[in-house]
């Protein structure tokens, strides 16, 4: 089996791992995540894990020297963005002809500035860090031989940073559409068994919270609706679910919260969704969004905001609603409108699933994933981007 070491900056998801280990003979180097978690939730599977330490640059130097030492172990490598760490595994990878590409989930720099106009406590908006971050991008453009991108979106993204390797659009790790599935019970069944409330609506929100998630649009359009007496509950999941019902109490409607910690993907995050009226995909940037995704294989209406890789797969009209970018007003009655008409509805998130099943399959996308053509050795020209 050919083996794989991914390097992770930024902490990752549970159902990557598990899909990477399925395929290949996995190992892992992460870099410590201070109060947080390097992976969502512990795998099911057995993967030699290597914890480095939290600096950036001390990361990335653990990973020069941990690629040099173990290539003759490694075939290939895939790192997470195209920061110090990417920077010191491209260059590691030119040097021992080893290939290695750039996993980019995110348009880091864009979500950077969304800190401008809207800071949390201990992430304030530095310019000289979003010039150190374009600076990365653009160098690991030069030197890099591969990207594998979640959308076309992203694919924008790193050409603009200049890119001149292969980009591969694979939107890894997919979904598990034997797990995300419609209900085979009633909403009102299935919100019992959870405690959820089994009167009015309940509009499900598992973003985390940070400044390109737009929370905020969301609360004040949920307080918009309520004002107007409709009956709604909002359910949030996610590490900041603290911050979050803070931010509802700012709102003054924190009663009609319910927010705890993320729950694990294999088991009740399925039910949520199927116990859920709507889905709120509320962005300022998105590189794709899963959170659609699922709630789509669940066959539960997606209204998204019109930014990124959102524009991708909720398409007004045809999957999903949509809103222009901090529209509260656009939002709240993008809600009414989904709420009103089940049959639409019904219509639209048939219609989502069926993309999903097609595209976004986790057996679809690691099956791409397996078929690429890995680049090693001096850069290959630009080819044609290929297509989910």
């Amino acid at each position: 089996m050919t083996s794989l070491c991914f390097i992770v900056e930024s902490g990752t998801d549970v159902r990557l791992v598990e899909g990477l280990a399925a395929r290949f003979d996995l190992s892992i180097l992460a870099r410590r995540i201070v109060g947080g978690v390097e992976i969502s939730h512990p795998p099911k599977c057995v993967v030699p894990i290597v914890i480095g330490p939290a600096s950036r640059l001390k990361f990335a130097l653990l990973v020069w020297r941990h690629l040099r030492a173990e290539r003759q172990q490694i075939d290939r490598v895939m790192v997470q963005g195209y920061g110090l760490a990417a920077l010191a595994a491209n260059l590691a990878g030119r040097s021992n002809r080893m290939p290695t590409a750039m996993l980019v989930c995110s348009p880091v720099e864009n979500y950077y500035r969304c800190r401008k106009a809207h800071a949390v406590k201990g992430k304030p908006f530095l310019r000289r860090e979003l010039y150190i971050l374009q600076a990365l991008a653009r160098i690991n453009a030069l030197v890099g031989r591969q990207y594998i991108v979640l959308s076309q979106h992203l694919a924008g993204i790193v050409r603009q940073h200049g890119a001149r390797g292969s980009i591969n659009v694979i939107p890894i790790y997919g979904v598990d559409t034997g797990v995300f599935h419609p209900p085979s019970e009633s909403k009102s069944v299935i919100k019992a068994r959870l405690g959820l409330p089994t009167t009015g609506a309940l509009i499900f929100f598992s973003s985390r919270v940070a400044p390109e998630k737009d929370s905020e649009t969301l609360l004040a359009a949920f307080r918009t609706l309520l004002d107007k007496g409709r009956d709604l509950w909002l359910l949030h999941r996610s590490g900041g679910y603290r911050d979050f019902i803070k931010d509802a109490e700012r709102f003054g409607i924190a009663a009609r919260v319910i927010a705890t910690d993320a729950v694990h993907p294999h088991g009740q995050l399925s039910l949520d969704y199927q116990a859920s009226d709507l889905c709120v995909q509320a962005s300022r940037e998105e590189g794709l969004g899963f959170s659609p995704l699922e709630a789509l294989a669940c066959e539960v209406p997606v209204i998204a905001a019109t930014v990124g890789g959102l524009k991708e797969t909720i398409i007004d009209g045809q999957t999903g609603w949509t809103y222009p970018v901090g529209d509260e007003d656009a939002l709240a009655k993008c809600i009414e409108a989904a709420l009103n008409d089940p049959a639409e509805a019904a219509r639209r998130t048939a219609a989502g699933r069926k993309m999903v099943c097609a595209i976004y399959d986790e057996r679809v996308v690691f099956e791409q994933l397996e078929r690429m053509t890995w680049q090693g050795g001096e850069p290959e020209p630009v080819h044609a981007i290929a297509e989910t």
